[in-house]
C-alpha cells in the first residue's frame, strides 16, 4: 500500500492537518479523479540532517560532519507533489535537494538505534529546497531553507514493513534531465541512527518527517523548471517552479 493524504476540495491547503475535515487517507492508485493530493504527512517538525553525504559536503566546501548536523523546517513550506515551488523575490539562487524523508508513526524520545525501526510508519520523497545565496550569507539556515513551497514531499508513504531501505536510490531530474543519482546505503549516518540522534534531543510526534540529507548534483532551479525526486519503490515527486509574482 501507498499511502496518501488528500482532498475533494482543490481549495484545501498542503498545510492541512488531519484535523481538517476535508483531508482524507488513502491508497495512491485508487486516488479519486480531480482530488487534490496532499502531502502524504502532517508533521508537527521537519527535522532535515545536512551533509549526509561526503560527496555532498566536498561540493559545497564542506568537511564531512563527524554526527549529524541537523536543522527545521518549518510545517509552513509544505507542499505536495503537483504543487509549485515559488521562486522567492529575496533570492537568487535557488537549490534543489532530492532526499529520503522518514514519517514517525508513534510518539518516539530517546529511542535507541535498534529500535528505530518500530517507530517508522514509512518512508517517502522530499525536495528539501534552499535558497543558497542566503543560506550563504546568513551564516545559519533558518532563512534559506524555511520559505513558504521549499518542502515538497510525496506523492505517498511506503509503509516500513513493505520498504526495502537498502535498495532506495534517490534520483533528481530537472526538465528531464539527471542530477543526482546515489543509493542512501552512501549516508554517512543511516536512518535508524539518524532516529537515535534527533530523539535524544526532542520528542517526536507521529506525522513528523525527518529529510535524511542530499546526495551530490545540487543545483539551481530557474522559474518554469519541472523537478522531480525520483525513489524506486516509492515514486516521482514532481513540482514546477513558478516566479513570485505577489
Amino acid at each position: 500500500m501507498k499511502i496518501i493524504r488528500y482532498s475533494l476540495n482543490r481549495l484545501t491547503p498542503p498545510t492541512a492537518t488531519d484535523a481538517d475535515p476535508d483531508v482524507r487517507h488513502g491508497d495512491l492508485s485508487q486516488l479519486p479523479a480531480g482530488a487534490r493530493l496532499l502531502p502524504p504527512c502532517a508533521p508537527t517538525k521537519i527535522v532535515c540532517v545536512g551533509r549526509n553525504y561526503a560527496e555532498h559536503a566536498k561540493e559545497l566546501g564542506n568537511e564531512p560532519p563527524s554526527e549529524p548536523l541537523i536543522f527545521l523546517k518549518p510545517p509552513s513550506s509544505l507542499i505536495a507533489s503537483g504543487d509549485a515551488i515559488v521562486y522567492p523575490k529575496l533570492s537568487e539562487r535557488v537549490d534543489f535537494e532530492g532526499e529520503l524523508g522518514v514519517v514517525i508513526g508513534k510518539r518516539a524520545r530517546k529511542i535507541a538505534a535498534a529500535d528505530a525501526g518500530g517507530y517508522i510508519v514509512g518512508y517517502t520523497c522530499v525536495n528539501d529546497v534552499t535558497a543558497r545565496d542566503l543560506q550563504k550569507k546568513d551564516g545559519q539556515w533558518t532563512r534559506g531553507k524555511g520559505f513558504d513551497t521549499f518542502c515538497a514531499v510525496g506523492p505517498c508513504i511506503i509503509r516500513n514493513e513493505d520498504a526495502n531501505l537498502r535498495n532506495f536510490r534517490v534520483q533528481t531530474f530537472v526538465d528531464g534531465v539527471k542530477k543526482q543519482d546515489a543509493p542512501i546505503t552512501d549516508m554517512l549516518f543511516g536512518v535508524n541512527e539518524i532516529v537515535q540522534y534527533v530523539t535524544a534531543v526532542m520528542t517526536l510526534e507521529p506525522g513528523d518527517l525527518i529529510a535524511t540529507g542530499t546526495p551530490p548534483g545540487v543545483g539551481p532551479l530557474l522559474a518554469g523548471s519541472k523537478v522531480q525526486v525520483v525513489i524506486e519503490g516509492i515514486g516521482i515527486l514532481e513540482n514546477t517552479v513558478i516566479a513570485d509574482n505577489a
